[in-house]
């Protein structure tokens, strides 16, 4: 089971990646609930910690894989932007809702996929997440469906670190 879902996940990376040059993830390690992973890529090496829900509701809906990612790609200067690959496509224009604790973070959507809508709000969420036990996110598909995943955060903070030490940033600049 866990290598048909690595394998659904990889196939899902390279087209959730946009660099055209993806290959396989490898993976570095698993720090509880999350698992971290490296490719090489156009721009060079790009490392991510991943996650799936722990729930997903309704249970009667037919999704995709849905995963959780955090991604650092240095010759970007992109670190730990967290993104969603729901499993259907949102409703168009739609926004989710992420909540950790009394927190909660809006996330605009394209396609299956959503990012904090505020780029300065990149680093609140990944505190949050390092802070926290657990996250709701709140979509609505194309045809109507309200889902709620619920996520552990157990291991997101290993995996993190992880990430770092797999992908510096040039000069050294510490993590979030």
């Amino acid at each position: 089971m866990k290598a048909l879902g690595f394998l659904t996940f990889a196939l899902l990376l390279m087209g959730f990646a946009c660099e055209a040059s993806a290959q396989t993830p490898a993976r570095v390690g698993t720090f509880r609930d999350w698992s971290t992973y490296t490719y090489t890529g156009a721009s060079g090496k790009v490392c991510f910690a991943s996650t799936q829900p722990r729930e997903t509701l309704p249970t009667n809906v037919n999704r995709d894989p849905v995963f959780f990612f955090i991604t650092t790609t240095p010759g970007t200067q992109v670190r730990e932007e967290p993104s969603i690959r729901i499993g259907y496509p949102f409703r168009p224009d739609s926004r989710v809702n992420l909540t950790i604790g009394d927190q909660t973070f809006v996330l605009m959507t394209q396609g299956e996929d959503a990012w904090v809508e505020n780029q300065a709000l990149e680093a609140a969420l990944i505190t949050a997440m390092r802070a926290g036990q657990s996250m709701v996110v709140r979509g609505i598909s194309q045809r109507g469906t309200n889902t709620t995943d619920t996520y552990s955060l157990l291991g997101v903070t290993a995996a993190l670190n992880s990430v770092a030490t797999e992908c510096p940033m040039p000069g050294g600049t510490p993590p979030a």
